[in-house]
């Protein structure tokens, strides 16, 4: 489990086919505080440290994790949001996330708005997944607040901080993005569709 407060950037160092699978490289600030068999964060995406090597780490992501995710896109120099799996009695600051990501949206629209940022996402609606005025949404694993809440999309409002310390930062029109709805709103959206 975790919050969707991004502790770090890593840079991809290395990508390596495998099968059906990916291993990714991230050299980060907090590789040193990594051990193998733990869980962490990869923009919003839940995978397992497999090896270690002074200041990089290597994960595996299997083919369906590729294939609903942004992580099959990523290229060597790129940068990825960062989380550890939450301590256990520790503060909640941002929502329950779970790191597995319901499915990728586009970004259709960014506005610079007196110091802050607006960004609006699309995504297909055919999945059945629903945001909520107000509710919460992790995007490439960042706990966020949806605004302008569609159908088929949904803007949030960036602060500096997280534009500077997060993905945000680099996203450009276009570029895809993973999205798990918030678990409260998966389950009533499901309520709804069992209803008819």
């Amino acid at each position: 489990m975790f919050t969707g407060i991004i502790e770090t950037l890593g840079k991809v160092e290395k990508l390596e086919k495998e099968g059906g699978n990916l291993h990714i490289t991230v050299s980060s600030t907090i590789t040193s505080e990594l051990k193998i068999d733990q869980s962490v964060s990869h923009n919003g995406v839940c995978l397992t440290v497999v090896s270690m090597d002074a200041d990089q780490y290597t994960v595996t992501a299997i083919e369906e994790t590729l294939s609903k995710t942004n992580l099959g896109d990523l290229k060597v120099g790129e940068l990825v949001n960062l989380e550890r799996a939450m301590l256990l009695g520790a503060r909640l600051d941002g929502h329950i996330v779970q790191g597995h990501v319901d499915q990728t949206a586009s970004c259709t629209f960014i506005e610079e708005k007196d110091g802050s940022w607006v960004y609006t996402f699309a995504y297909d609606p055919k999945l059945n997944n629903v945001t909520i005025e107000k509710g919460s949404i992790t995007v490439d694993g960042v706990s966020l607040t949806v605004v302008d809440s569609k159908k088929d999309s949904f803007s949030v409002a960036i602060i500096p901080y997280t534009h500077e310390h997060t993905r945000f930062h680099t996203y450009k029109v276009g570029d895809t993005i993973n999205l798990e709805f918030d678990v409260v709103g998966k389950y009533v959206s499901r309520l709804l569709e069992l209803r008819g």
